[in-house]
């Protein structure tokens, strides 16, 4: 794939790196000229993405990081200034999804979810938010000019049965996007998210494709007869990592193939 620069001269730290959406974003922004610190908590996986990136010419550092252990967070972001002496760009991608989409998986409805799948949740998708954020704020505010991106998901707008644990994470996320946003503006960092309909990222969601009358409920609901793919929400991320956003913030972005527009 063609090299560009629009993210020439930027450092990002993207969590949840290894796989999925979170791969993708960390592939495009490399290629676009970014740095990229990998953060995952599978040192396979994550070795196999910074090689990948430095065998197409690109800059990246793996780092194993489960963003639901604070003493990770802090240990990224060092590593990420140590590497590269700044951090402008931050993307908030891990989250708990292995426990969504079907309701073995553990997340479902509220009077039937698990203390234990719920404290998981909010762990990884709401103190993982947190301490993210909370740790890589100095760093953001010394580049005198920086992004947070959050991937969030249009359930926490629109609403999904039986997966209540990550709606209310999701919801949280939006709301401090907008509350950040807001509060950081002076210091030159804007904070927005990405609202995610049906990504394919693999086994994951292959599974959740398999179960009976979900490809036709997903059908019903997603206007665009297609399902997204990694590199869609990377390429929103790009832009919203770029100059080019120098005026967006406090936004929730859309990219979900019409989710959010259908009534369904």
């Amino acid at each position: 794939m063609p090299r560009g620069n629009r993210l020439e001269g930027k450092v990002a730290l993207v969590t949840g790196a290894t796989k999925g959406i979170g791969r993708g974003v960390a592939r495009v922004f490399a290629r676009e000229g970014a740095r990229v610190v990998v953060a995952g908590r599978t040192p396979e996986l994550g070795l196999q993405v910074e090689a990948e990136i430095l065998s197409e010419g690109g800059q990246a550092l793996f780092v194993k990081t489960d963003i639901g252990v604070e003493a990770d967070v802090v240990r990224a972001v060092e590593a990420a200034l140590e590497r590269y002496g700044s951090l402008t760009t931050l993307v908030n991608n891990a989250a708990a999804t292995h426990l969504v989409g079907l309701p073995e998986r553990g997340d479902t409805l509220l009077g039937e979810i698990q203390n234990a799948v719920m404290q998981e949740s909010l762990q990884t998708n709401v103190w993982g938010l947190f301490w993210c954020c909370k740790h890589a704020l100095p760093a953001l505010a010394r580049a005198g000019g920086a992004s947070i991106i959050n991937i969030s998901s249009g359930v926490a707008v629109k609403g999904a049965p039986q997966m209540d644990a990550y709606t209310a994470s999701k919801g949280a996320m939006n709301a401090l996007t907008r509350s950040l946003a807001v509060g950081y503006a002076k210091q030159r960092i804007r904070v927005n998210a990405i609202s995610t309909g049906f990504i394919e990222t693999g086994e994951i969601t292959d599974e959740q494709l398999a179960a009976p009358g979900q490809r036709d409920y997903l059908t019903r609901i997603i206007p665009l007869p297609y399902f997204g793919v990694p590199d869609d929400i990377a390429q929103g991320c790009v832009y919203l990592a770029s100059d080019e956003a120098r005026y967006v913030t406090g936004a929730v972005l859309p990219i979900d193939g019409g989710y959010l527009a259908c009534p369904a």
